[in-house]
């Protein structure tokens, strides 16, 4: 039987190379679709693969999290998981458009707001994750009787 995406336990380093290679090969498939002349791509189209990829990283290495032993370990292993396919993302997307982040106009800030809104989705999961550890752990019991004035 197959078991669902959020049973797996993936590791961010591996997460972090699938999302490249396939940024890389989408840009790379484009870039020659345009060298061939079979329609025109956007110059700045590398960089929005590279963007969307990250974005895609975040949410699924953040919901991965959930199954995470050491969430200590899974942290640091997904920030420099992500700092090192931000680099690389970005030097594919520099090699094939010949434009650099700076020079890319909006990128350069969505660059920006993609790594903030992974650090946050990371932090909202282990946020939850303990919320319901420590609600597992409390004893229920009825509630208490209040006095009638």
């Amino acid at each position: 039987m197959a078991s669902s995406l959020f049973e797996k336990s993936i590791s961010p380093i591996r997460l972090a190379i699938m999302v490249f290679l396939s940024a890389s090969g989408i840009s790379l498939l484009a870039f020659l679709v345009g060298w061939m002349g079979i329609t025109e791509m956007d110059v700045l189209f590398p960089w929005s693969i590279a963007t969307a990829f990250m974005l895609l990283y975040a949410i699924i290495n953040s919901v991965l999290s959930l199954n995470a032993d050491s969430f200590g370990k899974y942290w640091g292993q997904s920030i420099y998981s992500y700092m090192a396919l931000a680099v690389l993302n970005g030097l594919v997307a520099w090699g094939l458009s010949g434009i650099s982040i700076g020079e890319a106009g909006s990128y350069k800030f969505i660059y920006l707001v993609v790594t903030f809104g992974f650090l946050v989705f990371l932090s909202l999961v282990n946020f939850m994750k303990r919320i319901v550890q420590f609600a597992e752990k409390e004893e229920w019991s009825q509630p208490k009787p209040r006095k009638k004035k």
